[in-house]
Parts: structure tokens; C-alpha cells; sequence
């Protein structure tokens, strides 16, 4: 199909136009039959039962609204990309979803979404936040922002903004999950925030572009944000909140869940008390407990390796590529040098770093810095591959962020 990837790539896309997300009826039949022959099914009506014809008459509803192939790879063009299971950039944790993850994922943004959501935190909460509400989440984000992790939230009013404007005052990258399409500035009073998002990090949509948001999408797109983060983290709730239904997901989905306690006497901490008492959610007060939770073993960030580091090398560089682990141990454990103090140290040899990744290092300046781009061209690498490669460098203590771009590590 000119212009766009493959077959299976586009009829995932078209998926997306005719059924809303979520329809584990529509999954099953990805799961056993492909996304290709599904769509093809639809569009021929060939299905048997009566159940499966209902479904069929509902998808089919909106064969006409299925865009073609080139207009597609226009919106590919114009900086929106297309993802879904068994590319590289695709979260393997929303398999936990079951028949219910996603057909695809619509993004618009410079960060990989896959690799930054290895160590991340969903941060929610009211819309109508108040001032101490806004005040924790913008501090928690952008104290675990500095720290490395990703924050991932709604783009909404209230805690969801705070959230992504701490992070982003951090440095740090930042998920935004909508109910709308990823060029569909919502709430419109949002517009530069989600610009800003896009240029730091990456938003994320199951429906395709020009899709507005409506009251049930925003309960749909609640599953997406629970099973990307490590752990979910509610600041302020009432009891019939939305973000509610989020943690009630990150429960269901056996995922880290944490609520900031909150004053008695008010209705919007009642949810992060009822989450304390009723899901055994755990009571955090600082970015340091949130990280503490969400750490393996609960070992303190600053002693140990940066989660994801070779989890990440090893799912995007071959196993014998001298970046991964080894048989059964840790990079880290393996180095077993790490030094304590703000940071972690390198956890991994010079020697062991993939080829790619080690042409990523030498091409980087030790004093001021330089963007991806200029990186790119310097090791001769395409710049999804550097990025991926700078992640793993800042994971493993090679490298660091500064305005400039980056650079290697200052010891």
C-alpha cells in the first residue's frame, strides 16, 4: 500500500475506526484470526451466530468513515505514528489487558513510548483539584521526573495537569492518555500544554486523529493509562471520580496502587482514604515513598540499578550484543560496584555496551551538549535508534540530559 507499511499495520488502523476501544469480542477475533482477515471479514459481513452478528452490524456501521491507506500515511506524515503488537515502541504490559488491549495506539510526540513506560508512574486525580491537591502532584511528578520516571496521566483539568506540568518543569518525560484524537486539543484550554507534552514526551490515543472526546471515553481510556505505568498514584478523589475507576484498573491489573492522604472533612480525598482502606492501597506522602513502592524489593533508588536499564537493552538489542544481563544475573548485580550518593553510578562496562549504543557514547560531547539529531548524525544512526541508545546510556550512568541536549556523564 503506498506510502504506509504494511497490510497489517493499516488494517489495524482502520480497526480503530470501526470499533470503539476495549471490544474484547473484536480482540478475540484479532487474537485468532489477524487483524487482516477481520477486516476483511467486516467488510464482506462473513461472520456466523447471532452474537457475532450483532457485533458485525455494529462495526459495520462505519465502513464508510475507514480512510484510505494514503490518507493514513499523510497523518504519518504530519508527525502522528501508528503502533501496535509486535512493533518495537509497543508496551508489552498492555498484554495484561487481555482481549481488551488496544487494536493500536495513535502518537504524537519525540519519546518512545515502550522504552519510558519500563519505569513509570501514573499520577490522577479531581478535576477540580485544589490548591493542596495541584501543590502534591506537581511536586511528586516532578521530584520522580528528575529521578528518571516517567509521568503518565490524562491531560485533564486539575491533578492530571499539575502532574504533566511538574514533570515537565523537571526535564522529565511525560505520557498523556486521551480520550480524543492525539491532534485534538482537549480540553481546549490545554492547547500549548499538550505541545509542550508532545515536544518532551508523547500523547497517546486510541482513536484515530479528529476523534472528539465523550463521557464513556474517558472510562475506556483509564485501562490504557493503569496498565502502561509500573504503579498508579491518586492525589485527590472523591468518591464517584473518575480517577477512581483508574486505580479500581491498576487493582484489577495487580499493579503497584498509592493515594495520598488527605484532610477528614474533605469530599476529594474521601476516595484516597476509601482506596487506603478498602483496596490496601498504600498511604505515600513524598516522591521518595512513591519511588520506594514502585522499586524492586523496595531497595532505595540511589543504591541500586535504574529500573529498566537492561530490560530495555536487552528487548532492543540482540542478546549477544554484549548489553544484556548474562545467563540469570543482573547487569547491576554482576558489576556489583555500584556507588552510593544522588546518583547511581555505571552500572554496566564500557566494553559490554551493544555497538550501536557504544557509537551513541563516542559521539557525544563531554562539555556542553548536543541534541538526538546532531547525535544521530555523528554515530551515523537513524534517530529513533539513538534515542533508545541514550536511554540506555542515561539508565546505565553514561550519559545525562542538560540544556543543551546531552552529554557524557559528569563524574
Amino acid at each position: 500500500m503506498t506510502g504506509f507499511p504494511d497490510a497489517e499495520s493499516y488494517a489495524r488502523a482502520a480497526l480503530t475506526y470501526l470499533a470503539e476501544p476495549g471490544d474484547v469480542r473484536l480482540g478475540a477475533l484479532i487474537r485468532t484470526r489477524g487483524a487482516r482477515q477481520v477486516l476483511d471479514a467486516i467488510k464482506a459481513g462473513d461472520v456466523t451466530g447471532a452474537a457475532a452478528q450483532r457485533a458485525m452490524e455494529r462495526w459495520r456501521v462505519r465502513l464508510e468513515g475507514i480512510p484510505s491507506a494514503e490518507e493514513v500515511a499523510g497523518f504519518c506524515r504530519s508527525g502522528i505514528r501508528l503502533i501496535h503488537p509486535g512493533d518495537p515502541e509497543w508496551p508489552g504490559q498492555l498484554a495484561d489487558l487481555g482481549d481488551a488491549q488496544p487494536y493500536a495506539l495513535w502518537l504524537r510526540g519525540t519519546a518512545d513510548l515502550r522504552f519510558n513506560c519500563l519505569r513509570s508512574v501514573a499520577i490522577v486525580g479531581s478535576r477540580a483539584a485544589t490548591a493542596y491537591g495541584s501543590y502534591v502532584a506537581s511536586e511528586v511528578a516532578a521530584s520522580v521526573a528528575a529521578r528518571g520516571w516517567t509521568v503518565i496521566s490524562g491531560g485533564a483539568y486539575g491533578v492530571d495537569a499539575a502532574a504533566h506540568r511538574g514533570a515537565l518543569g523537571a526535564d522529565g518525560v511525560t505520557v498523556a492518555v486521551l480520550a480524543c484524537g492525539v491532534d485534538m486539543p482537549y480540553p481546549a484550554g490545554h492547547r500549548d500544554l499538550l505541545d509542550a507534552i508532545a515536544a518532551q514526551g508523547v500523547i497517546v490515543s486510541e482513536w484515530p486523529p479528529g476523534w472528539n472526546a465523550t463521557r464513556l471515553r474517558f472510562l475506556v481510556r483509564n485501562r490504557v493509562i493503569a496498565a502502561l505505568a509500573t504503579g498508579t498514584l491518586v492525589v485527590e478523589a472523591g468518591q464517584r471520580s473518575g480517577a477512581l475507576n483508574s486505580a479500581r484498573h491498576a487493582r484489577d491489573l495487580n499493579r503497584r496502587l498509592m493515594a495520598v492522604p488527605g484532610p477528614v472533612t474533605s469530599d476529594l480525598s474521601a476516595g484516597c482514604h476509601h482506596i487506603i482502606r478498602e483496596w490496601q492501597g498504600v498511604l505515600v506522602t513524598s516522591a521518595a515513598e512513591v519511588i520506594e513502592h514502585l522499586s524492586p524489593l523496595g531497595a532505595p533508588q540511589e543504591a541500586r540499578e535504574p529500573a529498566g536499564a537492561a530490560e530495555s537493552a536487552g528487548a532492543g538489542e540482540s542478546a549477544g550484543a554484549g548489553e544484556s544481563a548474562g545467563a540469570g544475573e543482573s547487569a547491576g548485580a554482576r558489576e556489583g560496584r555500584a556507588r552510593t550518593g544522588s546518583r547511581a553510578a555505571a552500572v554496566i562496562d564500557r566494553d559490554e555496551l551493544a555497538p550501536e549504543t557504544a557509537a551513541v557514547l563516542d559521539a557525544l560531547p563531554a562539555r556542553g551538549g548536543m541534541g538526538p539529531a546532531r547525535v544521530a548524525v555523528r554515530a551515523g544512526l537513524d534517530l529513533r535508534t539513538v534515542m533508545r541508545c541514550l536511554g540506555v546510556l542515561a539508565a546505565g550512568g553514561f550519559a545525562e540530559r542538560c540544556d543543551a541536549g546531552w552529554r557524557l556523564r559528569r563524574t
